[in-house]
């Protein structure tokens, strides 16, 4: 009979049956991938056979599984485990459970949900890795990062290891299996909270006593009562310092005045300086703007330096207000730190607290004292401290000032070449030109000293004037004289030496030639002097023909032309 049911499927008894398998099996209580109940129905050296509500069949686990996770002296026949259900049949019709995964599975749940709540969870550090150590908590492996692991960084953390320990779950990715731990933010919210009652005692305004307990270069920190303290470098003093180090040391103990209180990020700012009074609200009015006073080098820097002129009390004198002389001098070639040295206040700014000194103010000035005893005109002496290709600069005795010498102002010549004949520390006299304090300019000039050899012709002011002069130099433009008498230069140019161009030849005169010219140009303002042979010889033509004949006259003799050519000339000159 029972036979006949399973060769039939398709007859009503079969159908009732498999009806009845459904149902039974409806009543399951376990799925693939839960965590379900077993109960051990039997232990053998190497299995454990458990049995699950609503399975077919008993499911096994390996003792060496077991024994890994150190539960193997739990195990008794009728005793209940937790199991992770990976399949609830195989292909051989097994049912393949897993503790290890259940353990797991578990432990992440209870992490996941601790790291949204943001709760605490205590684990071991077990070992340690490349940037930080491995924790076991609640049977998983998390990441501790070495910065995490305290406040400070720690030398060893041997102490720590396989101690239970409370962290704070960072990051948690269930895809990569991946957890991050900090031990670091349990021990800043325990500092925190005991901050926080110890800040809630404390109100702004309130003076208290604290201990030094580190030096920066931006300031100090103060141990007040367990909780650390700042005191800015502006906050130390109303002088200006360098260095916190010159007003503290560590241990010190020193008066502080609360000043902000910062609840959020349990940070407390004190000040020392404020609890003196303010010298620009109290003292400021005992200084005059254009008053002279002493003071103190306090700091030198690039651009000037600061000055104390009393405590609390500083201002700043520029490098331009140091000296009335030395410009591109260092300052630190000028002053010293801790000089005494007497000021002169040029401007005071109480809002911006604020101080403008001048020191070359408190001194004579040789600008002005130059100026009233060596006038434009007057003689001066000197020493050249510097050639450049444009002039000579010359150091006036007693004055420490600089003045120049334009090349055009050695000789009357005007030339360049005039800069070599003189050298380095050679004295010289020279006739004061300009003297300018606004630009702090004084220029000299030395032919001014020599005769003017333009006053040679001051009594031949008429064009056309005869003049002899003496040949100094044949050049390929033309020949460079000197008037009889006078040690001017002139060039008469090429097309100035004769009237045909077949006699401007330079090389008909040598040095020494006495010659003949007329003033062809003259400009004593702009001192320009012009000669020509060219223009004297067509006046003596002209003159020649006037007296003794016409224009025909000669012309029936060699070069019986040149008279007529020369008159055409003339006339077109007079045109």
């Amino acid at each position: 009979m029972e036979e006949n049911i399973y060769k039939d499927l398709s007859s009503p008894k079969s159908k009732e049956f498999e009806k009845l398998l459904n149902i039974e099996f409806s009543k399951s209580q376990i799925s693939e991938g839960e965590i379900a109940d077993g109960t051990i129905t039997k232990i053998t050296n190497k299995l454990v056979f458990l049995e699950l509500p609503g399975a077919k069949s008993e499911g096994t686990l390996d003792i060496s599984e077991m024994k890994l996770l150190k539960e193997e002296g739990e195990l008794k026949v009728g005793a209940k485990i937790s199991v992770l259900v990976v399949k609830l049949e195989d292909k051989k019709g097994d049912l393949i459970i897993s503790r290890e995964k259940a353990r797991k599975l578990k432990s992440w749940k209870q992490l996941e949900k601790a790291f949204e709540n943001k709760e605490e969870v205590t684990g071991m550090i077990v070992s340690k890795i490349k940037g930080g150590f491995i924790c076991e908590i609640q049977s998983s492996l998390c990441f501790l990062p070495g910065s995490q692991v305290d406040l400070k960084p720690l030398k060893s953390v041997q102490h720590l290891m396989r101690q239970p320990q409370k962290f704070m779950i960072v990051k948690c990715d269930k895809i990569r299996g991946n957890i991050v731990v900090s031990r670091r933010a349990i021990l800043e919210n325990m500092k925190n909270a005991s901050k926080g009652e110890v800040l809630s005692k404390f109100n702004e305004g309130d003076i208290v006593d604290g201990t030094v307990k580190g030096i920066t270069d931006y300031g100090v920190f103060f141990d007040l009562n367990g909780i650390d303290c700042m005191t800015h470098i502006n906050e130390c003093s109303w002088s200006r310092i360098g260095h916190p180090e010159e007003l503290f040391t560590i241990g010190q103990k020193q008066k502080l005045k609360i000043i902000k209180i910062d609840t959020e990020n349990k940070k407390i700012s004190t000040s020392v300086k404020m609890l003196t009074p303010d010298p620009f609200e109290t003292k400021i009015n005992d200084y005059k703007v254009g008053g002279t006073y002493p003071a103190t080098v306090m700091k030198i820097t690039d651009y000037g330096v600061f000055l104390s002129l009393e405590e609390g009390l500083e201002g700043l004198c520029h490098s331009s207000e140091l000296s009335h002389t030395k410009k591109n001098i260092s300052v630190k070639k000028l002053l010293s730190l801790s000089q005494k040295l007497e000021v002169m206040i040029m401007e005071i700014d109480v809002k911006k607290r604020r101080i403008s000194l001048s020191y070359k103010n408190t001194q004579p000035n040789p600008w002005k004292k130059f100026e009233k005893e060596f006038p434009v005109g007057s003689k001066v002496e000197g020493t050249i401290k510097n050639i450049t290709e444009f002039a000579l600069f010359v150091s006036i005795k007693d004055f420490n000032l600089d003045a120049m010498v334009h090349y055009k102002d050695i000789s009357y010549e005007e030339s360049e070449e005039d800069l070599k004949k003189y050298k380095k520390d050679d004295p010289i006299t020279a006739k004061v030109l300009e003297c300018n304090q606004g630009n702090e300019k004084i220029r000299l000039g030395l032919k001014q000293l020599l005769p003017d050899p333009l006053d040679y012709f001051k009594d031949k002011k008429k064009k056309k004037d005869i003049i002899t002069v003496i040949v100094l130099e044949a050049l390929d433009n033309g020949i460079k004289v000197a008037p009889d008498g006078c040690p001017m230069k002139i060039l008469i140019k090429k097309n100035q030496i004769a009237i045909d161009k077949e006699d401007q030849r330079t090389s008909r005169y040598n040095k020494g030639d006495r010659v003949d010219c007329m003033l062809q140009d003259l400009d004593l303002k702009k001192r320009k002097v012009s000669l020509s042979i060219k223009m004297l010889e067509e006046e003596q033509t002209k003159e020649a023909i006037k007296r003794y004949g016409s224009v025909d006259s000669g012309r029936s003799l060699p070069f019986s032309d040149l008279p007529k050519t020369l008159m055409k000339k003339s006339k077109k000159e007079e045109k």
